[in-house]
């Protein structure tokens, strides 16, 4: 098929169906994350190894000026963290399949199809809407984990214990986070870049939570338990870190045996390539959100007078997707360094900010809660927590970056950024929070 591209010609944010095109493409400048010797990794591009936003979706080239992405090798053939740019020859282009959407829904030929592009304002939509979707069901999902493993089922979890209640989500939040951002992004992509970018940034970004994280330890520190705290940021590193790992193995063995068995060519999705079933897509999921977003007015508007303890859950449902945009807008400040000069390149600015900011309002609301006495307005701000500040901050990403700067030649970036985001965060949220509960005497 003559898509009529070059490598000297950029493709256009609207040509969706085209990113991620060949899993030879990212087979360039990898290594084995486990097993390898030696370090191949850019120091400067792994700031990019989670999350960059918007060029995610709108940069389609790769750059052969020395700069490689993060990945991981399977013994069969290579898969990467998200891969974001690459150039494309005509050879690698994806063809279309006989029985492909676009060929079932239009009966037509497709190669006229494929060609068009969806406009840029459809583009934008769609990935908003997808964020926003998948974010929601992230928050909903980070609320039964914390049900489940909490106090009243199986009590693994607490709120006056080191082992937190946002502990069980991050830890499958950053476990998935090795299967979709990391081993099967890929293939993911190739089917629906926006999807990709849904499930990672907007569904894994919103299921964990760093404000939340950080906000646990400041309530343990407030009471003079400072060992406590200490070991719940130290075990909570731990395990999230080791989750994620588990993650993208667990992954590889079962991308080796798709490869093995040949079920990965079979069960393989065709990308989505036409304007006609893009635009279905968009209603589809538009919809769900329109549901979702009418289900958790409904729900609000029946417990906020009442005593259900789920009233925060439904209003942390309606703002949580502002946090989920805003955190996809600063993930574009990841990888660009300070300055024109790029100064501390190798630093995931974008992920900083959105950890930082949502600690700090997380402590604000917190702080405000105990001065202001009204059941509606403690409803309000533990909605806000916990779907705003929730969506906006990210344990998933994070890790990601965490383990991505790891394995690269300079390991120590990864402890200096995470001790960074930590102590700025803890920081901040004592003199935010702490302070007043201690000058005020609150309990």
């Amino acid at each position: 098929m003559d898509h009529g591209l070059n490598e000297s010609e950029p493709i256009k944010s609207g040509s969706f169906g085209h990113i991620s095109s060949a899993n030879s493409s990212f087979r360039r400048r990898s290594f084995n994350r486990y097993g390898s010797s030696h370090h191949e990794i850019d120091d400067d591009s792994v700031s990019e190894a989670g999350d960059i936003g918007e060029r995610a979706l709108s940069s389609r080239r790769y750059s052969e000026s020395g700069r490689s992405r993060f990945s991981f090798d399977n013994p069969v053939e290579t898969v990467g963290l998200p891969i974001q740019e690459h150039s494309f020859k005509e050879s690698q282009l994806p063809t279309a399949s006989p029985t492909s959407p676009d060929a079932i829904l239009l009966g037509k030929d497709q190669n006229d199809e494929c060609k068009k592009e969806l406009p840029w304002y459809l583009t934008y939509i769609s990935s908003r809407v997808h964020l926003a979707v998948l974010g929601i069901l992230g928050v909903l999902t980070r609320y039964l984990l914390e049900k489940l493993f909490g106090p009243q089922v199986v009590g693994a979890t607490g709120d006056h214990s080191y082992m937190y209640i946002d502990l069980p989500p991050n830890m499958v939040g950053s476990f998935f986070m090795g299967w979709f951002g990391a081993v099967f992004k890929a293939d993911i992509s190739n089917f629906s870049p926006e999807l990709a970018v849904g499930l990672t940034t907007g569904y894994l970004g919103s299921l964990t939570t760093f404000s939340g994280w950080n906000q646990k330890m400041l309530e343990l520190s407030v009471d003079g338990q400072w060992v406590f705290a200490i070991l719940g940021f130290l075990l909570g590193l731990f395990l999230v870190a080791y989750s994620f790992i588990f993650g993208v193995e667990t992954a590889k063995g079962l991308k080796w045996a798709l490869n093995r068995t040949k079920l990965s060519s079979k069960c393989g999705l065709s990308p989505i390539n036409g304007v006609t079933s893009q635009t279905i897509l968009i209603i589809v999921m538009a919809t769900m959100l329109g549901v979702l977003w009418g289900v958790s007015v409904t729900m609000l508007k029946k417990d906020f007078d009442g005593d259900s303890s789920t009233s925060h859950l439904w209003f942390g449902c309606i703002v949580g997707p502002v946090g989920v945009w805003i955190r996809f807008y600063l993930a574009r400040f990841n990888g660009q360094g300070l300055g024109k000069a790029q100064i501390l390149k190798w630093l995931p600015f974008g992920t900083l900010m959105a950890n930082v900011a949502a600690a700090c309002i997380m402590a604000a609301f917190a702080t405000m809660k105990k001065s202001v006495n009204d059941k509606h307005f403690d409803t309000v701000a533990a909605g806000i927590q916990f779907g705003f500040c929730g969506c906006l901050s990210t344990v998933s990403t994070f890790i990601a970056e965490f383990e991505a700067m790891r394995a690269s030649a300079y390991p120590w970036r990864a402890y200096v950024y995470t001790f960074t985001t930590m102590i700025i965060s803890f920081a901040l949220g004592t003199l935010i929070f702490s302070v007043p509960v201690w000058t005020e005497g609150w309990s």
